[in-house]
């Protein structure tokens, strides 16, 4: 890390404002309970990323979400801190990593390609597309295919850059804002927010059985791609190359969400 936890912390707590999120004196006590939080969501985001990524950055990026949590968190919303301060840790390393670009144009633009055969293929089939077609509509082999979904594995299922370019289709900027826990809370965009919701999960529901399975251990136990490669009797290679096309149809469906 650039910058020692204790540094960090030294810093942020210059910047603090005291009437505000936890109570100084129960900070210590938050940083310690809930620093081990930032290891794991480091160690889920890592295994999405190229090799080539330090998960010591990500880590530093975490201190700062994990501290900023504990500055902005408000017990009346009713939301458990441990949710809260998972959200901003994750969202301060996806910050980190979205400035130091590491998504090449060229991924970016193979997610797209991605997300658009399965969409055409569901479209005319009505039913889950399988490699095979998938393949035939990106007119490259099985192998050309495999490659294409791991060199993707690490695109969000909604970037930072697709909200920007939908938000000519929907009020996404408000909405992205309540995601981020900027703006308070509003009527109508609750109402969107439940929508969405329900879009991505009749899309979860609607995965192939063995996709489905992934997204639920992954997201919702909250196991290693090892694990649930254990579980489900793959390897961890096979694992990831599920999620991956799990998050392939996910993305277009949110997509066409907002393009509505």
């Amino acid at each position: 890390m650039t910058l020692s936890a204790a540094r960090k912390i030294k810093q942020y707590d210059r910047k603090a404002h005291p009437a505000e999120g936890i109570a100084r004196n129960d900070r210590d006590e938050f940083i310690t309970r809930y620093a081990p939080l930032i290891r794991t969501v480091a160690g889920r985001l890592a295994m999405r990323l190229p090799n080539h990524i330090d998960q010591d950055d990500l880590m530093s990026a975490g201190i700062m979400g994990l501290l900023d949590a504990i500055e902005k968190f408000d017990q009346a919303k009713g939301v458990a801190f441990k949710s809260y301060a998972e959200f901003r840790i994750r969202g301060a390393m996806l910050d980190e990593l979205r400035a130091m670009d590491w998504v090449p144009r060229s991924v970016r633009k193979n997610a797209r390609r991605l997300d658009s055969a399965y969409r055409a293929v569901e479209r005319r089939t009505m039913q889950p597309a399988d490699d095979e077609e998938v393949a035939r509509e990106l007119d490259i082999d099985l192998e050309a295919f495999y490659r294409m979904l791991d060199e993707t594995r690490g695109v969000s299922l909604v970037s930072e850059e697709d909200v920007s370019e939908l938000m000519a289709h929907k009020k996404v900027s408000t909405l992205w804002e309540v995601f981020q826990g900027t703006a308070g809370p509003d009527p109508a965009f609750s109402l969107d927010l439940a929508e969405l919701r329900k879009v991505v999960a009749t899309a979860i529901d609607a995965l192939p059985e063995n996709e489905r399975t992934v997204v639920s251990l992954y997201y919702y136990e909250e196991l290693t791609m090892k694990e649930v490669g254990q579980v489900m009797g793959y390897t961890e290679s096979r694992i990831s190359q599920l999620h991956s096309k799990a998050i392939a149809r996910l993305r277009h469906k949110v997509r066409g969400y907002f393009k509505h």
